[in-house]
This record gives structure tokens, C-alpha cells and sequence, in this order.
């Protein structure tokens, strides 16, 4: 029996990138993560990874490292822990600056209509959603929010309408 090589083919096309997205407390408890997954996939992106989790404190902490010097800093951390968060590991060509454009931008008040901010979120500390900035921080927090093994490696029954 021949070795079906329809994954590989898939993952490894050019352009392919991973993406760590997060709906945050606020967009859990409105009730918005159907929707908001919904838009990832009518882009055409492949969901790889998907759970609810409530975020411990020290995980928090690392997710923000960078952001440790700014006086928002406790609050967000705050924020982040109060309630469970929906964790999500997505896959597609330009994914990082696709979702990007989903997400709009960080203050809801700037963000395009049609945006997940622009549409759902009117507050900064209260914006719904994070995502990867870059395809290596993609990576950095996917491994950070996920275990090993917890990620699903498939193709998609519609693969051949979504990629060249």
C-alpha cells in the first residue's frame, strides 16, 4: 500500500506558518468564541490545536515577559488569570500577519469595522483576543500553551480548494 503524503504536502508548502491565538476572559464570558473561530475558518486557516483553560498565574507572567516594565503589567496579569481563556493553535500561508488583519488593532477604538476588535471589543484592557506577532513568537507560545501531543496534525477534507 503506497504511503499517503497529503499531510506533508500540505504542511510543508511555502508560506506556511503557525500562529498562537487566544480569546481572552472577556470574549469567553460574552459568550464570542463561536464566532471568533468562525472567522478563522471561513479565512481558510487550519485549526491544530484547541482547548479552554484556565490560565495559571506563572504561565501568565511568561506569556507577558516582555511586557513586565509597563505600569499595565499587574492588571493584565490580573486580567488574564481571572477566567478561563480558549487557547488555539492555527496553520495556513501568512497566517501571523493574516490573523493580524482578523484581529484589527490593539485599541478597539482604532480598529477597522470588520476587525474582531473593531466589531466585539471597545476597550484596550478589554479587547478580546491575542495573537502572535511574528511566526517565531507563533511557535514560542504555542509551545508555551500547549503540551506535547496536544496538537492534531490532519488535513482537511477541503485542502484542495484553500491551497495552490
Amino acid at each position: 500500500m503506497p504511503l499517503d503524503c497529503s499531510f506533508f504536502l500540505f504542511s510543508v508548502q511555502e508560506g506556511v506558518e503557525e500562529t498562537y491565538i487566544m480569546i481572552k476572559p472577556d470574549g469567553v464570558q460574552r459568550g464570542l468564541v463561536g464566532e471568533i473561530i468562525s472567522r478563522f475558518e471561513k479565512k481558510g486557516f487550519l485549526l491544530k490545536g484547541l482547548k479552554l483553560f484556565q490560565c495559571p498565574k506563572e504561565l501568565a507572567e511568561e506569556h507577558y515577559k516582555d511586557l513586565k516594565d509597563k505600569s499595565f503589567y499587574p492588571k493584565l496579569i490580573d486580567y488574564i488569570t481571572s477566567g478561563p481563556v480558549v487557547c488555539m493553535a492555527w496553520e495556513g500561508v501568512g497566517v501571523v500577519a493574516s490573523s493580524r488583519k482578523l484581529i484589527g488593532a490593539t485599541n478597539p477604538l482604532q480598529a477597522e469595522p470588520g476587525t474582531i476588535r473593531g466589531d466585539l471589543a471597545v476597550q484596550t484592557g478589554r479587547n478580546v483576543v491575542h495573537g502572535s506577532d511574528s511566526p517565531e513568537n507563533g511557535h514560542r507560545e504555542i509551545d508555551l500553551w500547549f503540551k506535547e501531543g496536544e496538537l492534531c496534525q490532519w488535513v482537511p477534507a477541503q485542502a484542495p480548494w484553500l491551497r495552490e
